[in-house]
């Protein structure tokens, strides 16, 4: 006659529990057990560390919102070290639509004008500030935020820090609306209908 454990439902229980906990815990970036990451560590130099690609960004006049990065893409140095820049230029105007970065919180300081900036949390609670020059605001990770210069006659800038070397960015609009969701979800779940949701799908796309 057999007889049916009554440990194997609790050992699945716990192996399913720090499967969890190891899937949750690398969501961030992992440390490194070396001083750097290099792709040939004897022929780095100095010139390894330096990154350029944002430089000048004081003297263009954007017609668009654009973002200028140094992250791990641009910069491989940024592997392992938990950190990246971004310059975000505005044109009169100019607004960064809703998004999140699902890997790291944002500091974000105004260099030059002003900005009206704003995050919602998971209560629905929307925290809106405007920022002058020389204003810092965090945007706490993986929460939906957005940046927008107000002023239509002046441009503004602003500098962000990420807490990870590769933040991600998840764009709510674009991923609302040009992902391929079935377009009569979208348009009962924004209690509108098909021929708004595709005349927003296609001004997304131009």
């Amino acid at each position: 006659m057999a007889i049916k454990s009554s440990t194997s439902p609790i050992l699945l229980l716990a192996v399913t529990l720090v499967l969890a906990i190891t899937t949750t815990t690398q969501a961030n970036d992992p440390d490194i057990l070396t001083d750097f990451i290099t792709p040939n560590a004897s022929a780095v130099n100095a010139s390894f560390f330096t990154y350029s690609g944002l430089n000048g960004f004081f003297n263009t006049d954007p017609k668009n919102f654009t973002v200028l990065k140094a992250s791990m893409i641009q910069f491989p140095a940024l592997e392992g070290q938990s950190v990246s820049y971004a310059v975000l230029q505005f044109p009169p105007a100019g607004v960064n639509p809703p998004h999140t970065h699902p890997r790291a919180a944002e500091l974000l300081i105004v260099l030059l004008g002003t900005l009206e900036v704003g995050f919602v949390d998971t209560k629905n609670v929307l925290y809106n500030q405007t920022l002058l020059e020389g204003d810092i605001f965090v945007f706490p990770k993986g929460l939906v935020h957005f940046q927008y210069n107000r002023n239509h006659n002046q441009s503004a800038i602003a500098v962000s820090a990420f807490g990870s070397a590769n933040g991600g960015l998840l764009s709510v609009p674009k991923s609302v609306f040009t992902a391929g969701i079935d377009e009569n979800v979208l348009a009962i779940s924004f209690k509108t209908d098909v021929p708004t949701v595709q005349k927003i799908e296609l001004g997304l796309m131009n």
